[in-house]
Formats: structure tokens, sequence, C-alpha cells
């Protein structure tokens, strides 16, 4: 599999993931909260570069992958997602600049589970959610240990490492992001010299 075939495979399984997050979300009512970007403005939010595939690839079809890498090494490793757009003095108001290519970590928060010590099920989500969307809150973590489907991170992070677990391994986001550019700056400098010698 190459890189663009595991960037599709990746696309394949969040559309998986897609489907059951706006099952969940709509009958939990539960969702971040519209133009809340506190997470996206997180640096130590950890990705992986397989996840960010897909927006590598789509920065380079606009003619962005070199330009965004520039810009993610001038701002360092403290800097919030290359992607948040932040419209607020604390950077915690704000949206995503290419929300259709955001990364596995991005959708699953707020909309999926894991498991706790005891093996009940836990809404992965953070405080403010919490205290915003209460009497959902509360409803919903009761509800997907009885009839109530919600996506289990695990199961995701599981079938995004059989596409390449070498490319899973957790870092700060954007570092995350800058390998994925990388990635795909190499790989279509290569499919572009293969190209020139066929022709």
């Amino acid at each position: 599999m190459n890189l663009a075939d595991k960037s599709q495979a990746v696309l394949n399984l969040f559309g998986d993931l897609e489907e059951e997050s706006k099952l969940f979300t709509s009958k939990s009512g539960l969702g971040c909260l519209n133009g809340c970007g506190a997470c996206c403005s997180k640096p130590e939010v950890s990705a992986s570069a397989l996840e960010f595939l897909p927006l590598a690839f789509d920065l380079y079809k606009k003619g962005l992958a070199e330009s965004s890498l520039e810009l993610l090494d001038k701002e360092g490793e403290g800097a919030s997602c290359l992607m948040y757009k932040s419209h607020s003095l604390d950077g915690k108001m704000g949206f995503c600049g290419n929300y259709s290519n955001r990364g596995m970590i991005c959708r699953l928060f707020g909309a999926s589970y894991r498991k706790n010590k005891y093996g009940q099920k836990d809404i992965i989500t953070c405080k403010i959610l919490k205290e915003n969307k209460e009497e959902a809150f509360l409803k919903a973590s009761i509800s997907i240990n009885d009839e109530l489907p919600i996506p289990n991170a695990t199961k995701y992070y599981m079938h995004l490492e059989e596409i390449d677990e070498a490319l899973c391994r957790q870092v700060p986001i954007n570092l995350a992001i800058g390998r994925a550019l990388e990635l795909v700056l190499r790989f279509k400098f290569y499919e572009e010299e293969e190209i020139e010698v066929l022709t």
C-alpha cells in the first residue's frame, strides 16, 4: 500500500466513524459547543502523522503543503494546531480551517468512549462540555452503558494501526501534521520523477 492508498484507507475509516458519531450526537444531544476551540488551541494535543495524511494530500493539491510546513517550522512546537483559526483574545474560540480533513483525535473527542477501571464506558470529553450540557452528558453517560451506540475510540485507533502501525506514533499535533506534510511532499516528488522517466 503506497502513501496515497494509506490516505484513502484513513478517509474510509473516517467515513465509518462519521456515521457512528452522527448517530450518537443526534440521539444524545452532545457535541462540541458552537465556536469552541479550547482543545484546538492546546499545542500538547497528541496525534499521529497517519491521521493527517488526508489533510497533507489536500494541502498539497491546493499548493499549500510547502508554505504550511514553513509556517509550522516558524511557529514552533508551542503553537496551537496549524489548522485552528482563533477569533478570541484567549484563543479558546475559533474554528477548524480544514474541518473535512481533521484528524482522528478531533473526530473522536466528545463523541466516543473508553472503558474505565470498572469496565464501564466513559465518554471522552472535556470539562466545558460537561458543564454546559450537564443534563445531556449525565443522561448519555448512563445510556451508553445500556443501549445508546457510541464509537469505541480504542477500536478506531486499532483500525488506524492496521493501516500503518509505524505512522501511528503519537506526538504533539503540529509535529504530526508536519510529518504528514513531509511524507506527502516526498511521495509526490518521487511520483513526479517516475512520470518524467516514463515520458
